[in-house]
């Protein structure tokens, strides 16, 4: 079983500035029976992207549900599993002289860093890869793992979480129906242009447009 994807149209956006990304995508929210998005709102949960793209196929669909579970039931089996898609991934970036690197919730909100193989969690494994996330997860402190960056979302009931997010120096990501210049008093980037989150300068709030279906969004998730 392949753990991670690169053909998504954002993540490929990458390449251009010398990345290769590679993407896992779970099965969102509890749709497999078991929660990876813990801190999901109404909103988000009806705007998700998981069937944007590739992923209105049914086999995509499949393929994510049998990730969470395996993830859920043999979690030893599909740590061993990706430790050896990363490798893969980080060796085929190589030859294609681009740098890898990896976003583990495309579709999830898991905290990582607790989940360990043999005392370590993958990014103490893979010290020289960039991986990277969004989270609403406002606990995860990552600051201990220099090549782990994460970007905080704004949802429609989080206000407060945002403002200790900005407090904390984190970047804020925030879907927009059109990406403004300033927002809560920073500076606003285009979150669209690639996924390389990491490469965003401190202090801004990344604007993504709505897509899909959270163009018709009606609970404040969309501002």
């Amino acid at each position: 079983m392949e753990l991670l994807t690169l053909s998504n149209t954002k993540l490929l956006k990458g390449t251009k500035r010398g990345y290769m990304s590679f993407v896992l995508h779970l099965a969102p929210g509890d749709l497999s029976g078991r929660e990876v998005c813990p801190k999901r709102t109404p909103g988000c949960t009806a705007a998700c992207l998981n069937t944007a793209g590739r992923g209105k196929q049914n086999s995509v669909q499949r393929g994510r549900l049998r990730k969470t579970a395996m993830y859920f039931d043999q979690r030893d089996a599909f740590m061993h599993l990706l430790i050896n898609n990363i490798g893969r991934a980080v060796r085929q970036a190589e030859r294609a002289d681009m740098t890898p690197c990896i976003r583990l919730n495309g579709t999830s909100d898991i905290p990582w860093k607790r989940v360990r193989v043999d005392g370590k969690n993958v990014f103490e494994l893979f010290p020289d890869v960039q991986f990277y996330d969004y989270t609403k997860i406002l606990e995860r402190k990552v600051t201990a793992l220099p090549n782990y960056h994460l970007t905080f979302s704004r949802a429609e009931n989080n206000d407060s979480d945002v403002e200790r997010a900005i407090a904390a120096g984190m970047n804020v990501a925030v879907v927009f129906r059109e990406v403004p210049d300033t927002y809560q008093g920073l500076p606003g980037i285009s979150g669209d242009e690639d996924d390389l989150r990491f490469l965003d300068p401190a202090g801004v709030i990344v604007g993504l447009k709505a897509k899909g279906r959270a163009k018709k969004d009606t609970s404040g998730f969309v501002v």
